[in-house]
């Protein structure tokens, strides 16, 4: 394991390390397992650092690159920390002819922010995403997973004011 990873806080617990390992047993090579547990050390750690992607390769014995391969191909997968709410608008075809473009300006306009970017509160950080899989409810926004779909500028700048609201609470 490396220096940066042995000092860094970015472990798994015993228990994720527990679930990581009847995860592979599902799997014909440890390679399979990679998106799966990669979406785990991003739900426990927020982001994918460079600490967490070669902790991530020791714990599958693998190497950073091919956990680079695979965290920088996918759109998913994110190496910088985001908002308390990550806002990701699918502006696919589908949604962009309804209107998604339009809504990406609006968000953008109304946060104070450039897609990509996150609020100084650290509230929001605004994304552009391919296909959502949610055509029939175009234009489509996932906040923190959750998908909100037929999203005017209107109901999204109500979204945004329940979210802020809340005191940041997910």
């Amino acid at each position: 394991m490396s220096a940066a990873v042995s000092a860094s806080s970015h472990r798994f617990s015993e228990a994720r390390l527990a679930e990581i390992a009847e995860l592979v047993k599902r799997y014909p090579g440890v390679q399979s397992a990679l998106m799966p547990v990669l979406y785990m050390a991003q739900e426990d750690f927020g982001y994918l650092s460079m600490d967490v992607q070669q902790h991530v390769a020791d714990v599958l014995g693998l190497r950073l690159m091919q956990v680079r391969e695979v965290v920088t191909f996918y759109t998913m997968f994110r190496e910088k920390p985001c908002g308390t709410f990550l806002l990701e608008v699918c502006t696919n075809a589908g949604c962009m002819l309804n209107g998604a473009n339009e809504l990406v300006a609006h968000m953008c306009q109304s946060l104070g922010i450039k897609v990509g970017q996150t609020t100084p509160d650290g509230m929001f950080t605004v994304t552009e995403v391919e296909c959502a899989g949610a055509c029939g409810g175009a234009p489509v926004v996932q906040v923190n997973n959750v998908y909100h779909e037929k999203v005017t500028p209107e109901s999204m700048d109500a979204l945004i004011t329940h979210m802020r609201a809340s005191g940041g609470a997910k």
